[in-house]
């Protein structure tokens, strides 16, 4: 039986949701539960007192303040229009919050409760009677069905394209509601509702939910904005008496008085306020700069901390994406001829001595990458495809191409290979440059945001010229790259996806047809392939964890082999620096350090 299209669940949105029939109760009704996990049971029974990786004791106070490179104009986050403000998370709750030493766990927050049938084609919460918005009033069940209709009408894309596949929605008690999605067509959508923000009706009547705003958002969570200087920084203050203070869910995390975030023109100039005691805490990425722009007298002195610190998450996916809606890059022999003309391991040992792994997966760093030839189960998955999909896939996991990192002389073997591949393809070369029978060059723009890119992309692009291949490397300001990715006006650019140890919907918001056109979506390659949309889709209706990770795995194939992208590299830790005056867990949970379990030393 063939899933239900993604394209017709986006149809669906055009019919008003009705409410949800009523059930009669019987031996199947499905008592309530404190929490809910994608396969199997949750780690923590009813009644736990807390997570693992908090201190329960940790002392609250002081104020925590964080850089970030990247502007805001706007303190409404929900929608694609606008660069929110960083941070703006802590003023929000959800139904359901997460664990972090956990694939995918949710559990009460604003529900008190969950019910859900053994196929997850329905979902009800009940609200816990203390939840409440800043200005004192109570989170109603009319507020969780207001967010859930705005957000899907007018939110961001990739959320948008969950919270349509809701069938029916509407109230089941004074403080109940359920949503119904229909016969077992998506399992993860009871955690995906768990986990939608819920927002204050009363507060929204009147308002443009479309339109950018600094107006201080009302919310239910720990914090709330106390200034806003766009450009400049963003403070949050803690609530008074906040509502979820006492919930285990909540006890050794939000300990700081107030989160403020200065926003800095560049990585280099962040670090240099974070060495001059101006930052607390701060995140590397790069690994030159962890070698060596730290040393100085605060380390010495053990006023700054450095850690690298171990997770078993996955970690994003980089590369260089091909804009396929281009038809330069329609034909799938040209998309992997340029792979081989980035040389990693002389960009890693040159540039970044030696520090990064070369990402070769949609899941890098988990179980859940192909890193084998593909078993029985991914074959089940796999075979109905094969007219569709490249022949290797089936034979072998896909790797990028290697060189011996010597530079241009360990590199000729593989620019022979792209040289074959190009000429395949109709483009031979002529006085030096790549031409197509008609004499046209071939030649692209790679579109930037970040200037940290541009050494990378422009060692890309001596590659290519050895092909004859002329690349344009051009770096614009974050309003106006947002602008052009959000359009799809780009050639190629380098872009970044997110997944976690449970992947789901979030996928189809990547990879799927339906997504390819969508303004400001996350599909930047613009795929449509029936076999991606088809494994994509199969990642939410996987009963158990062995069927997920076929099912990633079988996915992973299908999109690395189609070289819609050219993937970059990652690290395999976290590398945090911060004041001595900061304390954290010994216990560093699955996903990697939560800052917000982190506190001030008294």
């Amino acid at each position: 039986m063939r899933r239900r299209s993604f394209l017709a669940a986006m149809i669906a949105t055009l019919v008003p949701a009705a409410a949800p029939r009523a059930r009669a109760p019987g031996a199947d009704d499905p008592p309530p539960r404190h929490g809910l996990a994608m396969h199997g049971e949750p780690a923590y029974g009813p009644g736990f007192a807390h997570f693992r990786y908090v201190d329960p004791e940790a002392p609250q106070g002081g104020t925590l303040r964080m850089a970030v490179t990247a502007g805001f104009d706007s303190l409404h986050p929900h929608i694609p229009r606008g660069r929110p403000a960083p941070g703006l998370s802590l003023t929000y709750e959800t139904l359901l919050g997460r664990s972090l030493d956990e694939p995918f766990s949710l559990y009460g927050l604003l529900a008190e409760t969950l019910r859900t049938p053994e196929d997850r084609s329905w979902v009800e919460f009940t609200l816990r009677p203390g939840a409440r918005w800043h200005d004192g009033l109570p989170v109603t069940v009319e507020d969780v069905l207001f967010s859930w209709r705005v957000l899907r009408d007018h939110g961001r894309p990739g959320p948008r394209l969950s919270y349509a596949r809701v069938r029916d929605a509407g109230p089941s008690g004074p403080r109940s509601l359920r949503f119904g999605f229909g016969q077992g067509e998506d399992r993860e959508l009871p955690l995906i509702m768990g986990l939608m923000p819920i927002l204050p009706r009363h507060h929204w009547e009147g308002r443009r939910f479309d339109e950018t705003t600094l107006d201080p958002p009302l919310g239910s969570g720990p914090y709330r904005v106390e200034a806003a200087e766009p450009g400049r920084s963003v403070t949050y203050a803690r609530v008074p008496g906040w509502w979820g203070r006492g919930l285990a869910i909540g006890r050794g995390q939000h300990n700081f008085d107030r989160v403020r975030y200065d926003v800095y023109r560049d990585e280099h100039v962040a670090l240099e306020a974070f060495l001059a005691g101006q930052v607390d805490f701060r995140r590397e990425t790069d690994p030159v700069r962890w070698a060596g722009a730290y040393e100085g007298p605060a380390l010495r002195a053990g006023r700054i901390r450095r850690e690298a610190l171990p997770h078993g998450r996955t970690e994003p996916l980089r590369g260089f994406v091909f804009n396929t809606r281009r038809p330069l890059f329609g034909d799938i022999r040209l998309r992997e001829a340029l792979g081989f003309a980035f040389d990693f391991e002389w960009i890693n040992r040159t540039l970044f001595r030696g520090a990064y792994r070369r990402t070769a997966s949609l899941f890098p760093n988990s179980e859940l990458a192909a890193a084998a030839a593909p078993d029985a189960a991914e074959l089940r998955l796999l075979d109905p495809w094969r007219a569709v999909l490249p022949p290797d896939l089936f034979e072998r996991p896909f790797a990028p191409p290697r060189t011996d990192g010597s530079g241009p002389a360990g590199h000729r073997a593989n620019l022979r290979e792209a040289d074959r591949l190009l000429r395949a393809a109709g483009w031979e070369v002529r006085d030096g440059r790549r031409l197509d029978p008609a004499g046209t060059p071939l030649s692209f723009e790679i579109l930037l945001a970040d200037p940290a890119d541009e050494k990378v992309a422009l060692e890309f692009a001596r590659g290519l010229d050895r092909l004859g291949v002329a690349a344009r490397v051009r770096t614009v300001d974050s309003a106006q790259y947002q602008a052009r990715a959000a359009a799809f006006d780009f050639d190629m650019t380098i872009g970044r996806w997110g997944s976690t140890l449970s992947p789901g919907n979030e996928q189809l918001s990547y990879w799927s047809a339906a997504a390819a056109d969508a303004p400001g979506g996350r599909n930047l390659a613009g795929i449509r392939s029936p076999a991606v949309d088809a494994l994509a889709a199969g990642l939410a209706t996987a009963r158990t964890r062995a069927e997920l990770v076929a099912g990633a795995r079988a996915l992973d194939r299908a999109v690395m082999w189609g070289h819609y992208l050219i993937p970059l590299y990652h690290l395999p830790e976290d590398r945090v620096a911060y004041r001595d005056s900061l304390r954290r867990p010994r216990t560093v949970p699955l996903y990697g350090f939560a800052v917000e379990t982190w506190w001030s030393r008294p």
